[in-house]
């Protein structure tokens, strides 16, 4: 009965090699889903690849809250126009949650962050306390100063934001993009904002193609290979990777190969 059973459960050698090379196969294809070496500047973490664009950032934000917030109590406290006031809460408000989720993540990265204001920042703070409060010259200067400096910041965080692989930046650039939208916002609708003013604020360009090209005429694809085309398709929006399919194929070989192979094996006629 033993003798039996053992002949029933039986690979042949050839079989068991078969069934060890792709098992091999199986476990050394793992690397492949490793993350992709982006060079010596990034650094692989918890939420993927941190490099000069993430830690640019947050040097960035951390550098504009060092003048923002003090601008916008400026603005509470030196204008006498109430939209200019409500645009300094709003800074103040803003940039104290920012600050606070900037400096958090300069922890868990390892970030350095700045702790004076720049030279230029600096300078339009100087402009709001030389002029005079409650007046509508600063009430421009606080506005254009400001509206023209969140336009820069806006285009450099949904550049970060486009390309980044790290999923903690991502979400971190977007709320940094809705308070910055929230700002130029409440900034403009003081009604002090010139934008006349192009060297400020440049002029919103639409792109031009780098050269016109003749468009081809289509090409008449039979309706059998739209078909499968369009098949192919549906499969890519899946957004199922080719690694993960190829190892799901190989799993399935190596399981028929051995249920095949075991029931090859009950199929011998026993003594």
């Amino acid at each position: 009965m033993q003798q039996s059973v053992r002949r029933r459960l039986s690979v042949p050698l050839g079989m068991r090699i078969l069934l060890v090379a792709l098992l091999a196969l199986l476990v050394g294809a793992q690397p492949a889903f490793a993350q992709q070496d982006l060079g010596p500047d990034y650094v692989q973490t918890q939420f993927g690849p941190m490099g000069p664009a993430g830690r640019d950032l947050l040097e960035k934000v951390a550098l504009a809250g060092l003048w923002e917030g003090p601008a916008g109590r400026m603005g509470l406290e030196k204008s006498a126009n109430p939209k200019v006031q409500e645009a300094g809460r709003h800074l103040i408000d803003g940039h104290a949650d920012l600050d606070r989720r900037t400096a958090v993540l300069a922890r868990t990265f390892g970030v350095s962050l700045p702790t004076q204001p720049s030279e230029a920042q600096q300078g339009w703070l100087n402009e709001m306390t030389a002029a005079p409060a409650r007046s509508p010259e600063f009430d421009r200067v606080f506005a254009n100063r400001l509206r023209a400096a969140h336009g820069g910041v806006y285009k450099f965080l949904a550049a970060v934001r486009t390309g980044t692989r790290n999923t903690a930046i991502r979400d971190y650039a977007k709320v940094c993009m809705d308070t910055v939208l929230d700002h130029m916002t409440v900034l403009e609708a003081t009604g002090m904002v010139d934008f006349n003013d192009t060297e400020a604020i440049p002029l919103a360009l639409v792109a031009q193609p780098a050269s016109i090209t003749p468009t081809p005429p289509p090409i008449q694809v039979p309706q059998a290979a739209a078909q499968n085309f369009q098949q192919l398709q549906q499969q890519d929006d899946g957004d199922i990777p080719d690694g993960a399919l190829g190892l799901g194929v190989l799993a399935l070989v190596v399981a028929g190969l051995w249920f095949w192979t075991s029931g090859r094996s009950s199929r011998r006629p026993h003594p």
